[in-house]
């Protein structure tokens, strides 16, 4: 059927269903790039390797938006997220690398692993309140324990287990630059599991970090040819506006609701990625 479409219509099209990301994933925490690379290369028939390349490009675009507000209001740990980004990077550098040389049935299919983690991420996710254990010397001498403000006004807390958090992020950091998401859901397992952050301090650093990790392996996939601008701009275009428009219901939705039924669709997605490169179909 896309092949009588023109060229502004497809792009229309693309445009149309990464804004539809953009506000699901804003809605439930996890980003549209959970939603795009499999959109783009199920849907449209997309490479996998530009469909990445096209969705890293929107993950920098979103997170920056949004990072420079949880700056701004004090949530997000700057001395975490930068120390952390050491792990991140490195990570997202050799993701991007791996991508480059792995068969891509092989992403495919790890791709809809990671999305099915993600679909189970987003179902059982709640905050909750992490007990606190005291301080940490390391992160003591790095000096990451901070406070974040509530409606009592500024609560202190104590970062915990610097070393397993800076592993997890390196995990994370490798999944961003393999497959072009912003590993939200694996980010936010380190620092409000692993380290102990309060929740709402893990989801907004995670948010400050992302778009530095999907700049690092951003680079390569420009180096190798993979972010094609047609492709990309109505994909970041689309995003930015669903994520600012799902930023603004977010406050008045149900979002218990929202993340069964994105869970329910990132599932099926997680499955036709699985048997599609299994079959051999990309």
């Amino acid at each position: 059927m896309l092949t009588t479409l023109t060229t502004l219509e497809i792009t229309a099209l693309i445009g149309f269903g990464s804004l539809l990301a953009g506000f699901l994933g804003a809605l439930t925490g996890l980003g549209g790039g959970v939603v795009i690379v499999p959109m783009l290369t199920l849907l449209f028939g997309v490479d996998i390797r530009y469909a990445i390349g096209a969705a890293l490009v929107s993950v920098i675009a979103t997170s920056s938006g949004a990072a420079a507000a949880y700056v701004r209001d004090g949530y997000s740990n700057i001395r975490v997220g930068m120390f952390l980004e050491i792990a991140t990077t490195i990570g997202a550098l050799t993701g991007a690398a791996l991508a480059l040389y792995l068969r891509v049935s092989v992403i495919a299919v790890i791709f809809g692993v990671v999305l099915l983690y993600s679909a189970y991420a987003s179902f059982r996710q709640e905050p909750h309140v992490n007990k606190d254990e005291g301080p940490d010397r390391l992160a003591e001498w790095l000096h990451m324990d901070s406070s974040f403000p509530t409606a009592n006004g500024l609560e202190t807390y104590h970062v915990r287990r610097v070393p397993l958090g800076f592993l997890i992020m390196f995990v994370a950091g490798t999944l961003s630059g393999l497959l072009g998401i912003g590993s939200g859901a694996v980010k936010v397992l380190a620092m409000d599991q692993a380290m102990k952050l309060p929740f709402k301090v893990s989801t907004t650093t995670s948010n400050f970090m992302i778009g530095v990790t999907a700049a690092a392996s951003a680079g390569i996939y420009l180096g190798r040819g993979y972010i094609d601008p047609a492709l990309a701009m109505p994909v970041m275009l689309g995003v930015l506006a669903g994520s600012l428009l799902g930023a603004r219901v977010l406050a008045g939705a149900k979002v218990r609701t929202l993340r069964v039924v994105f869970s329910a669709v990132i599932g099926v997605l997680a499955v036709e990625m699985i048997y599609n490169g299994i079959a051999g179909k990309f």
